[in-house]
């Protein structure tokens, strides 16, 4: 997944200035943490007036609110996109799940978004509806995607005993996520698993969800594809 700016594209001279103040929010509060951050610095890096911040945004717990939640939806988005570009319409369901695990992987991994999940972590206590509105709006909603697609690969007899598509999509997300997620959270966004390592990570996390959901011809393909190393 490529970095990009977190938000929609502004499409007036009021949204360009709201978009200025949230993204360089973004950047103060990953920076400086919550209780470190200033409105007035925030200002000064959107290049606007503090009067015109507090026009947008009526404090700074209020801003905090909508920059945390601005991210969620655009990287639920872009985790969601990368499932349904991968998954639909695949034919080689074990390399589409590959793809899809190496999308999930990269943009999980993103130093941005490893600094955002700390930062919701660490206010969590503070701002306990903004954590809740960063699951469900972003992960939750993101998964539910990705059942919805593994559904229709089960209702096209490409994988198999999908009773609970949203189960299913959790077990995947979990095998691919769970070690270099840790690594990187607790170890630094420096120590999080190189190219091949993550690709080494994500087939056989897909080889072990195969195990389970895969018809006899995925898992025949999860097979070439090992003996072929």
């Amino acid at each position: 997944m490529a970095t990009t700016t977190i938000g929609a594209a502004p499409d007036s001279r009021a949204e360009r200035t709201r978009r200025a103040i949230v993204q360089a929010a973004l950047e103060v509060f990953l920076q400086h943490g919550y209780v470190g951050a200033t409105t007035d610095e925030v200002a000064a890096r959107a290049a606007v007036s503090k009067q015109t911040l507090y026009r947008n945004f009526a404090d700074k717990e209020h801003l905090f609110a909508d920059v945390v939640l601005d991210a969620t939806v655009t990287v639920a988005g872009d985790l969601a996109a990368a499932a349904l570009a991968n998954l639909d319409g695949a034919g080689d369901v074990p390399e589409a799940l590959r793809r899809f695990g190496r999308s999930f992987a990269a943009g999980l991994l993103r130093p941005d978004v490893i600094r955002l999940r700390r930062l919701v972590i660490a206010e969590a206590d503070r701002f306990p509806d903004v954590a809740r509105a960063w699951f469900e709006r972003g992960f939750e909603q993101m998964l539910g995607t990705l059942g919805a697609a593994l559904q229709r690969l089960a209702d096209r007899g490409l994988v198999t005993r999908l009773d609970d598509p949203r189960r299913a999509a959790y077990q995947l997300a979990a095998l691919i996520m769970y070690e270099p997620m840790n690594t990187a959270m607790f170890g630094g966004t420096d120590a999080a698993p190189d190219a091949a390592e993550l690709d080494r990570i994500v087939a056989s996390a897909v080889a072990v969800f195969l195990a389970h959901y895969g018809t006899d011809t995925a898992r025949g393909g999860v097979r070439r594809r090992s003996s072929t190393r």
